[in-house]
C-alpha cells in the first residue's frame, strides 16, 4: 500500500506540477524490443510502469522482413478491389440477421487470440462490408437488450427495458402496452405480409429480450410468463407475456422456427418438464400443448438435440425449447442432450428453405450468452460463446449464396471488458499480462472489466486495507474464474460503446460508415424488397432496375 501511495503521489505532482513533453511520452509510451538476447532469448522478466526496454521474440522470422507485410498488404487490397468495384444488388431473396448479445469489439479482438493468434479472423470478419452501429436507447446512454431489440428488429428506437413498443411506453406501463398505436412491428412481421418463412433460434430463453423483439410488444422485458405480470401488478388479460404472445400472437403463430430455451414460461405451475424443472404458469395453461394444437402434424415440438436432428423432412414448423430457462453455456452442456447453436441454425435454414415457396425466409439467431458471460465476468464463457456464435455464422454464410442471400452480423450493445497491457504476441489471453508488473509489484490480467462481481475475487481485506490478490497462485483458465472489476457491482454492466456491423450479400454496402441502430432492419427491408414495394416487380421476388 506505501508503494502504491507513493506511485500515486508521484504521478499527482507530474500532472499539477508540469512535466516536460519528453518525459510525458516515455511514462505514457514505454518502448520495448522485439529482438531476443542470447542469455535471456525470451525476455523473462516483467517491469513496472518506469521500465527498461522489455524482450520480446518475433512471432516468426519472416515477419521482421518488409515483404512480408508489404505483401499481406497487396493480398488485403486485392480482395478489397474485387469486393467493392462489383456492387451487389440483387434481390435479398433470404435474410438473416446473427446478434452476438454484448458482442462488443474487445470480444472480437480477445476472440481472434482464443482462436489462435492476433492475425486470425472470424468467419464474419471477413464480410466485405463493416459499420459501426450507435446502440443508445431513447432515454439512456448505456442501452439494454430490449430496447436495442426495438431498434434493430423493429427500426425504432425505444426506451430501456421495453420491447416492440414506442418511446411513448413507458417500463411497466401495462396501459400504453395494451395500445395498438404504440405497438412497433418486426422485420418477421413485415416479411410475413410478403408470404416469406420465419423463424428465431437463441442460445437464452426464446422469450428473452432479443429473441421477443421478432414477436412481442412488452412494458416490462421481464414479462416472459404471466406470474411476472402480476408481480408488477400488471393484468395478464390487458398485458399478455411474452410466451403467450410467442403463442398467439399473429407474427408469433406465423414462425416456422422457434429455438432456444424457456420451457418454464409455457408450463403451467404445478407441473414439471422433462427434466423436473417446474412450470410457473398461474393461468394454467400450457402453451406447448396449444401450439400443437395450433399447427398440423407436420409440425413437431422437440426438447433435445437427438429430437432436433432426427426431424422429418417433411417438417413444416418446429417448436424447440432445449432447457428450462436459458440453454447451457457451451462449456458446460452435455454435448448428447443439447444441440449447438450451428446444429439448430442448420435445422432452421433447412425447414425455412422447404417452407418458403420461392419467396425466401427471414431467420434471426442470437448467441445471447456471450453477455450473461461477461455480466458475470467470466470471460472465458463469453469468448467460447463468441466462437460457437461464429461457427453458426460461418456455416450459414457457406450453405448459402451471396447472390441471393443477405447475412448481417452485429451485436445489440457492447460491455466494459477491455483487452490492455504491452503482452506479447499470442500470449495467454486468459493470462497475465507478460510485459509488467503494476505499481503494487503483482501482475495483472490482460482482461478486466470496468465493474462487475470480479472485484470481490482479486482483492483482499486485511486490516481495513484492500490489496490486489498474486494472479500467478489463481487459475485463471477456470472458466468459472471471475476476471478482475475495477469498481464492485453484483452484476457487470453494459457498455455505451459502438458495436460492429458485418454484411455479405445482397445490398451489403448499405451498413457501412456510422449509423443509427434503428437503421439496420430498414436497410435489410430495401434490400429484400419489404421496406419499398415499389422497387420491386413480380408480387416482390424480382427487384425493379434503378
Amino acid at each position: 500500500m506505501r508503494l502504491q501511495l507513493l506511485f500515486f503521489l508521484g504521478l499527482s505532482a507530474l500532472v499539477s506540477e508540469g512535466e516536460s513533453s519528453h518525459d510525458a511520452e516515455r511514462r505514457m509510451h514505454p518502448v520495448f524490443s522485439l529482438l531476443g538476447t542470447g542469455s535471456n532469448p525470451s525476455g523473462g522478466g516483467r517491469f513496472k510502469r518506469a521500465m527498461p526496454q522489455i524482450v520480446f521474440d518475433a512471432l516468426r522470422t519472416e515477419e521482421r522482413y518488409a515483404e512480408y507485410w508489404q505483401g499481406l498488404a497487396a493480398q488485403t487490397l486485392e480482395q478489397q478491389l474485387d469486393s467493392k468495384l462489383r456492387l451487389n444488388t440483387q434481390l435479398a431473396r433470404n435474410v438473416m440477421l446473427f446478434i452476438g448479445d454484448g458482442m462488443s469489439i474487445p470480444t472480437i479482438t480477445a476472440g481472434r487470440v482464443y482462436l489462435g493468434g492476433e492475425e486470425n479472423q472470424f468467419a464474419f470478419e471477413q464480410f466485405p462490408y463493416v459499420g459501426l452501429s450507435k446502440t443508445y436507447c431513447a432515454n439512456m446512454q448505456v442501452a439494454d437488450s430490449a430496447c436495442t431489440a426495438t431498434a434493430y428488429l423493429g427500426g425504432v428506437k425505444a426506451n430501456y427495458g421495453t420491447i416492440g413498443v414506442t418511446a411513448a411506453v413507458q417500463f411497466k406501463d401495462c396501459q400504453a402496452q395494451s395500445l395498438d398505436a404504440h405497438h412497433v412491428s418486426s422485420i418477421a412481421a413485415w416479411a410475413q405480409k410478403q408470404g416469406m418463412a420465419t423463424g428465431l433460434v437463441t442460445t437464452t430463453s426464446v422469450t428473452h429480450a432479443s429473441p421477443a423483439g421478432v414477436y412481442a410488444h412488452l412494458a416490462n422485458r421481464n414479462w416472459e410468463n404471466d406470474a411476472e405480470v402480476v408481480a408488477d401488478n400488471g393484468d395478464p388479460d390487458l398485458c399478455p407475456d411474452a410466451a403467450a404472445q410467442l403463442i398467439n400472437s399473429p407474427v408469433g403463430q406465423k414462425l416456422n422456427v422457434i429455438m432456444g430455451g424457456g420451457r418454464e414460461n409455457f408450463l403451467p405451475k404445478g407441473t414439471t418438464d422433462a427434466s423436473g424443472a417446474p412450470g410457473r404458469r398461474l393461468d394454467g395453461r400450457n402453451l406447448i400443448e396449444e401450439w400443437k394444437s395450433q399447427h398440423t402434424n407436420s409440425a413437431h415440438y422437440v426438447e433435445n438435440r437427438k429430437q432436433l436432428l432426427n426431424l422429418s423432412n417433411h417438417t413444416s414448423r418446429v417448436l424447440g425449447l432445449f432447457a428450462p430457462y436459458h440453454m447451457a453455456y457451451h462449456l458446460d452442456a452435455n454435448p448428447a442432450e443439447q444441440p449447438t447453436l450451428e446444429e439448430m441454425v442448420e435445422s432452421a435454414m433447412e425447414i425455412l428453405e422447404r417452407q418458403s415457396a420461392g419467396r425466401g425466409y427471414f431467420l434471426f439467431v442470437e448467441g445471447g450468452r456471450i453477455d450473461h458471460g461477461h455480466h458475470d465476468t467470466l470471460a472465458l464463457r463469453a469468448i467460447d460463446e463468441t466462437a460457437e456464435f461464429d461457427k453458426a455464422v460461418r456455416f450459414a454464410r457457406t450453405h448459402t449464396s451471396t447472390d441471393d442471400t443477405l447475412i448481417v452480423v452485429s451485436s445489440d450493445h457492447s460491455h466494459t471488458m477491455s483487452l490492455a497491457g504491452y503482452s506479447s504476441r499470442k500470449n495467454d489471453i486468459f493470462g497475465i499480462n507478460d510485459g509488467q508488473l503494476a505499481a503494487d509489484d503483482l501482475p495483472y490480467a490482460t482482461l478486466s472489466y470496468a465493474n462487475g462481481p470480479g472485484y470481490d475475487s482479486n482483492y483482499l481485506r486485511e486490516g481495513g486495507a484492500v490489496r490486489r490478490k498474486n494472479l500467478r497462485a489463481i487459475n485463471m483458465k477456470n472458466k468459472d474464474f471471475m476476471f478482475p472489476s475495477t469498481v464492485p457491482l453484483e452484476s457487470e454492466t453494459h457498455g455505451g460503446d459502438d458495436v460492429a456491423v458485418f454484411a455479405s450479400g445482397p445490398y451489403a454496402q448499405l451498413f457501412t460508415g456510422v449509423f443509427e441502430q434503428h437503421f439496420i432492419p430498414h436497410a435489410m427491408g430495401y434490400a429484400s424488397c419489404l421496406s419499398d414495394r415499389n422497387m420491386c416487380v413480380d408480387g416482390g421476388v424480382a427487384r425493379r432496375p434503378r
